[in-house]
């Protein structure tokens, strides 16, 4: 099942647009995910999508040869998941789980075949019998990931489907997530604002800005060549450098650094990963905070740039707050592009 989505915008009613015309292809059983902070659109998209909110006059919503633009929300056979997951409390488990498919009028032998099927999938079997008053947080949003999974929708909708559990259980379930999304073998479109979880899931990613799709590609290429300021900010956490650009020389507070190519007129980003404090560094930093992070040292640097700067250290010891340290800066991990501009 393809989606097509074509020309997909939203003018809310006092003229503010939530989200600008919008062009978007998803192939049969990939995964995508609409990435951005809050207010960029990936929302309203998310719910034009399910018919759950009207595009404005002149967009297109196919599903393969299907027209859906105008389809109620029941006639698009598409399975969601909510944030607060939307579960009968006063239901067990497979009451919730074979709910949808008791009111597609299916036989009851069918009905409790697939509710097997999916529990097993799941590893919901020691929890068939539950209400779900009766349940933590992540068996619930299992079970809301299996109601959604138990009709067969030919698309998956997911909003901030782990935004409401804690940081070491989201962490599990966003790996369970990705394996189910791929053993059900379904095409999936799932909204969030943590990049983690964007790349960790899906085969590519939206990021979104400001009512538009900034950049579409996958996790890497999106890491690895970022096409705006945003993106690279967003995703990957790139820090801005300062300084001003002549050629191949971006001259800092601290000292200058080499560019792989000319880059007069764009500003200068890097992520803390790139940041290595050596003997010799041609930066010279006077070190503010250290943070132990278990696997390293997280430490805020001053004077070497115009912004802040952050520094991944790797090691069993690291340099005290208040030391004057040398800083190197590959001229590969340096990344050049146009200057943000402000809003409108």
């Amino acid at each position: 099942m393809t989606l097509t989505l074509r020309n997909i915008a939203k003018t809310f009613p006092g003229g503010t647009r939530a989200l600008l015309p919008t062009d978007l292809d998803i192939a049969e059983g990939e995964i995508v995910s609409l990435l951005g902070p809050s207010g960029c659109g990936k929302t309203t998209l998310l719910r034009i999508i399910a018919g759950l909110e009207t595009a404005d006059a002149g967009a297109s919503i196919r599903f393969k040869d299907d027209d859906m633009t105008h389809q109620p929300v029941e006639r698009r056979k598409v399975g969601m998941v909510f944030q607060s997951y939307a579960l009968f409390p006063n239901m067990s488990v497979r009451g919730n789980i074979g709910y949808g498919l008791k009111m597609q009028r299916l036989p009851r032998a069918a009905i409790d075949a697939r509710v097997d099927e999916v529990i097993a999938l799941c590893r919901l079997e020691p929890y068939a019998g539950r209400t779900i008053t009766a349940l933590s947080g992540g068996q619930r949003q299992r079970v809301a990931l299996a109601r959604a999974f138990a009709p067969r929708p030919r698309l998956l909708l997911l909003d901030e489907p782990l935004s409401a559990l804690d940081a070491a259980l989201r962490g599990t379930l966003r790996d369970e997530l990705a394996a189910l999304l791929r053993q059900f073998g379904i095409t999936a479109i799932f909204v969030t604002h943590d990049q983690d979880e964007a790349m960790a899931i899906a085969d590519r990613v939206a990021v979104m800005s400001q009512g538009r799709v900034a950049q579409i590609g996958t996790p890497e290429a999106l890491y690895r060549a970022p096409e705006t300021a945003f993106v690279a900010r967003f995703v990957g956490n790139s820090m801005p450098l300062g300084g001003k650009i002549d050629g191949g020389t971006l001259h800092l507070p601290g000292g200058d650094l080499t560019l792989n190519a000319t880059a007069t007129g764009k500003a200068a980003f890097v992520r803390a990963e790139d940041v290595k404090i050596t003997a010799d560094g041609p930066l010279t930093a006077r070190v503010e905070t250290v943070t132990f992070l278990g696997t390293h040292y997280r430490i805020a640097l001053s004077g070497a740039t115009d912004a802040p700067l952050f520094c991944l250290h790797q090691g069993l010891t690291a340099p005290k707050p208040g030391e004057t340290v040398r800083v190197t800066i590959a001229p590969h991990a340096i990344l050049t592009l146009e200057p943000e501009k402000a809003a409108a």
